[in-house]
């Protein structure tokens, strides 16, 4: 396999340049940055409450002090920046920096970097007498950060856990905040703003099946029009007071909670940055450097100027502007052009602030299925140019549902924005507690630079963490609550999932190991309708079939341990029972059967072990079909789309794979695969006359029947002994295993891409003790 093919077979960080670069850029300010770019509409009021006092010049100044410098430190220096000069730092220490090969972001992604997935090609994956067994993933990291795989494994999976609650309450916060906003202009509708919000989310949710590229396209005008709108009203505001520009002193900050003393401010002042995390989660459904580009050149500044002219109009207008900050601290009067036009704006802006965690969301329940820590849903790729951009009908509709109830729920803004902050706060701890771990195990960097990231991120991430801790009786129990109960579900799909795909990898079997041809045979008495070995002959077979793994078997048999081969049926194939004393020839009937390879490696699966031993006969075609689902849209025409490999030693067995773009759909065409047969047999056969009897039993086989067959693993709780609590654990991983995984695994199976008619399946049950 030559360098390119294996670039273009793997799934790698998005690079683009020139004018796609700008394009995803602009698709990203639709998408990202709605989020972080509608938080002026609530922020200050968060810090200082209309029903408060007005505040001081120098308290205003310091709020704005320590809402610049958190815009500052965190979305740009902590997510976003990147160095002046990359050859110089090729591996900075920013978040957008530690996304996973494939391009994904979050939490779980810097997990998964530390320990990333096996990766299987699909010579592998069709190796049908490669050894069975649990390879291990390759890795960077040394014996002390393995023993630490599950407890960083249980705090990365907390906060995606949190991420997704917060993905309930963004839309909640952000269409609640701009709908209520009218009662400002129109106080007679202030009791219509809940049904008129719960509408315009039911509508949000419902067009998300078009997907990320068509939304952003519809999406991004409206955004880019909205941060130019409030940039341009906060410079108009800063006149009024351009004194305010001495925010950009973070001694004012300091000095305002010195002051002060209320550490609560912090709670308030989070809400700036809310929306941060939703960068980097969005990773995988664009890339770093259109996140970038956009977050420098549009949001950044417009952010800084419309926070800074909301103080300058606060400064010089307290008792009027403190009511409701941002509206009544628009340009002209109330109710005038200028105000309608910014409140239609901001009543877009906050529905695409919403579409920030949805996607974020989207982004993040593929990773979780994909490493096996979420039940497998159905997902839909939405982009022809980015495989990140995806759609999960599943959790589209059940975030809707959630999302609506917190808005009937609540019924109180307050409450809801102490609730948003919590989750939020919590999730940049855990990414930065993970960067300083990737920094010197995966960039290969000093520890140092990872202590120094933790001790100055960590520092700020604490303090925003602390403040919205104490939010916990007043709302932020909600976050907390939903992301402990995705926590639990997490850990425990986890674990027992991880339990399955431990036994089907022990489990695989060297397909010479267990089925052997004429010249293998060994010889025996025959009881019944098989054979029985003695214990020579079963010893001397067990180190035969070990020798001929890698060849045709024939050099290594001998006189007392086969039978001849006047005396075999030249075709004939035998199968041996696993303690290598009993053999059994394996009658074949003319069909076609393809095994679907669930999971990746070498070996064919248990399945197919467990097939035989319950059927009688063996299809005289016999396909072992895997899957690989390349980085393109769609695959070239001139590119092979079943690559197939041929078992030399045992007629009619082929490993296949089956290669399709991310776009397209699970559709094995059989007439392609036939043709394929077809070809490898001519290709491999001893003469003319040979290769026509190969193709002629291909097409038959086909013709006759074709039968799908997936494994259905029904699984047991495996006996361990715990000591003295053995009768607890085993009564407790048994409802575990049994009464709650067992059920739900039937519910979603591994096969859910599969397209065809569920008739042409056959479901052989396996006993999985597990």
């Amino acid at each position: 396999m030559d360098a390119e093919k294996g670039m273009r077979e793997h799934r790698k960080e998005l690079h683009l340049t020139g004018l796609p670069l700008l394009a995803l850029a602009w698709q990203t300010l639709g998408i990202i940055y709605s989020d972080i770019g509608t938080s002026p509409l609530y922020v200050l009021n968060g810090i200082w409450p209309s029903s408060g006092d007005v505040p001081s010049e120098e308290d205003v100044i310091g709020g704005l002090s320590a809402i610049v410098w958190s815009l500052t430190l965190l979305p740009l220096l902590k997510y976003v920046s990147y160095p002046i000069n990359a050859r110089a730092a090729p591996c900075v220490i920013f978040s957008l920096h530690f996304g996973t090969e494939e391009g994904e972001g979050g939490t779980f992604a810097l997990f998964n970097g530390l320990f990333p997935k096996t990766q299987y090609n699909e010579d592998e994956e069709r190796a049908l007498t490669g050894d069975s067994g649990v390879r291990s993933a390759p890795s960077t990291i040394g014996g002390i950060l393995r023993a630490c795989k599950y407890p960083l494994m249980a705090w990365s999976l907390f906060g995606t856990a949190l991420t997704m609650a917060d993905g309930i309450l963004t839309p909640a916060v952000s269409v609640t905040s701009a709908v209520g906003g009218i009662a400002v202009a129109k106080p007679e509708v202030a009791n219509d703003i809940i049904p008129i919000s719960i509408a315009f989310l039911a509508a949000l949710f419902l067009i998300q099946r078009f997907g990320t590229a068509k939304i952003s396209f519809i999406f991004s005008p409206f955004t880019a029009i909205w941060l130019l709108l409030i940039g341009g009203s906060g410079i108009a505001n800063i006149t009024w007071y351009p004194g305010i520009w001495r925010a950009y002193d973070p001694s004012r900050a300091v000095l305002w909670f010195v002051r002060t003393g209320n550490y609560d401010y912090l709670a308030g002042v989070l809400l700036a940055v809310t929306g941060c995390e939703a960068m980097f989660a969005n990773l995988g459904q664009f890339n770093r450097a259109s996140i970038q580009l956009s977050f420098t050149c549009v949001a950044y500044p417009c952010l800084v100027l419309a926070y800074l002219g909301q103080g300058a109009r606060l400064i010089t207008d307290g008792e009027n502007a403190i009511q409701n900050v941002f509206y009544n601290t628009i340009p002209g009067p109330v109710s005038g052009g200028l105000w309608w036009f910014t409140y239609c704006f901001a009543i877009f802006a906050t529905l695409i602030a919403s579409q920030t965690m949805i996607t974020a969301m989207f982004s993040l329940s593929q990773q979780l299925i994909n490493f096996h820590s979420f039940p497998p849903l159905r997902m839909l790729y939405t982009s022809e140019l980015v495989q990140g951009q995806i759609y999960i009908p599943a959790v589209n509709y059940t975030l809707g549902a959630g999302t609506i109830i917190l808005v009937g729920a609540f019924q109180n803004l307050t409450n809801m924005t102490n609730a948003y902050g919590f989750a939020v706060s919590t999730v940049m701890l855990v990414t930065s507690s993970l960067i300083a771990v990737q920094i010197p195990m995966v960039k290969r960097l000093p520890w140092i630079l990872g202590v120094l990231f933790f001790l100055f991120f960590g520092f700020f991430d604490g303090l925003f963490w602390g403040a919205s801790l104490r939010k916990v009786p007043l709302g932020a129990y909600v976050p907390l609550a939903i992301g402990i109960v995705l926590w639990i579900v997490m850990i425990f799909w986890s674990w027992a999932k991880g339990l399955e795909d431990n036994f089907d990898g022990v489990n695989r079997h060297n397909l010479r190991h267990f089925i052997v041809n004429s010249a293998n045979k060994p010889h025996g008495n025959v009881i019944g309708d098989g054979i029985k070995i003695g214990k020579t002959s079963a010893h001397n077979f067990s180190t035969m079939a070990t020798l001929t793994q890698g060849s045709g078997g024939d050099e290594n048999s001998t006189e007392e341990d086969v039978i001849s081969k006047e005396d075999s049926k030249p075709d004939a194939l035998y199968l041996v029972s696993e303690d290598k004393t009993f053999v059994r020839e394996l009658n074949r009937v003319p069909i076609m059967a393809i095994f679907h390879k669930i999971a990746g490696g070498k070996g064919v699966p248990h399945t197919f072990y467990a097939f035989l031993k319950q059927w009688p006969a063996l299809p005289r075609i016999v396909v072992f079909l895997s899957i690989k689902i390349l980085p393109v849209a769609r695959l070239p025409e001139h590119e092979e789309r079943y690559l197939i490999t041929k078992v030399r030693t045992l007629n009619g067995f082929y490993g296949i794979t089956y290669q399709i773009g991310f776009r397209e759909d699970f559709d094995v065409k059989i007439e392609e695969i036939v043709a394929g047969l077809c070809a490898v047999e001519a290709r491999y056969a001893r003469d003319d006359e040979d290769a026509q009897r190969m193709v002629a039993e291909v097409r038959v086989a086909a013709e006759t029947s074709i039968t799908h067959i997936m494994p259905n693993y029904w699984v047991y709780s495996k006996p361990i002994n715990a000591g003295f609590l053995t009768p607890v654990v085993r009564f407790i991983r048994g409802i575990l295993i049994e009464s709650i995984y067992r059920q739900i695994a039937q519910i979603f199976p591994d096969s859910v891409l599969w397209r065809g008619h569920q008739e042409e399946i056959i479901r052989v049950g396996i006993n999985a003790e597990i």
